[in-house]
C-alpha cells in the first residue's frame, strides 16, 4: 500500500494523471505551445479601471403587461379537412386523413394539433403548399387507428 491507499486506486490515480497528461501533450501537438495571442486595440490614450460590479435588474414597471399567447393554437393550426375525392382515396388505402393547415405551422405542431382535437395517434406528417398558397397536410393515423372511422366521426364522409 502507498502511505495508506489501497494498490489499485493508486494505480487508477496514476492512470488517469497519465491520461491527464496525455491529453496535454495530445492538444500542445496540435494547436502548438508558443500561439499568439491577439492584441486588444486600443480606442484612447486613457486608462479606466474596468466595471466589474453587475447589480440585479429592479424595474420599476413590467417591460411586457403581459405575457403573449401563442400565435398558433390546434384550432388556428387546422383550418378544415379536404374532401376531394383523391383526399377520400387517401383516407380508403392509405390510412391517412388530409387537411388544410396553416401556412406558418410546422409538422410536429400539426401533429399535436389533430392529437388534440380528435384524440387519434399520428404516425407521421408529409405537408405540401399547393399553388393557391394553402398548406396541405397528409396526416398519416397510427395501425391501430381506422381512418375510415375517424373521418366518420368528424363528418368528412
Amino acid at each position: 500500500s502507498l502511505a495508506g491507499k489501497p494498490v489499485s486506486t493508486a494505480k487508477a490515480t496514476k492512470a488517469t494523471k497519465a491520461k491527464a497528461d496525455a491529453l496535454k501533450a495530445k492538444k500542445a501537438v496540435l494547436k502548438g505551445v508558443h500561439t499568439k495571442l491577439r492584441t486588444k486595440v486600443r480606442t484612447t490614450v486613457h486608462f479606466h479601471r474596468p466595471k466589474t460590479l453587475k447589480r440585479m435588474r429592479r424595474p420599476k414597471y413590467p417591460r411586457k403587461s403581459i405575457p403573449s399567447r401563442p400565435k398558433l393554437d390546434q384550432y388556428s393550426i387546422i383550418k378544415h379537412p379536404l374532401t376531394t375525392e383523391s383526399a377520400m382515396k387517401k383516407i380508403e388505402d392509405n390510412n391517412t386523413l388530409v387537411f388544410i393547415v396553416d401556412l406558418r405551422a410546422n409538422k410536429p405542431q400539426i401533429k399535436q394539433a389533430v392529437k388534440k382535437l380528435y384524440n387519434i395517434d399520428v404516425a407521421k406528417v408529409n405537408t405540401l403548399v399547393r399553388p393557391d398558397c394553402k398548406k396541405k397536410a397528409y396526416v398519416r393515423l397510427a395501425p391501430d387507428f381506422d381512418a375510415l372511422d375517424v373521418a366518420n366521426k368528424i363528418g368528412i364522409i
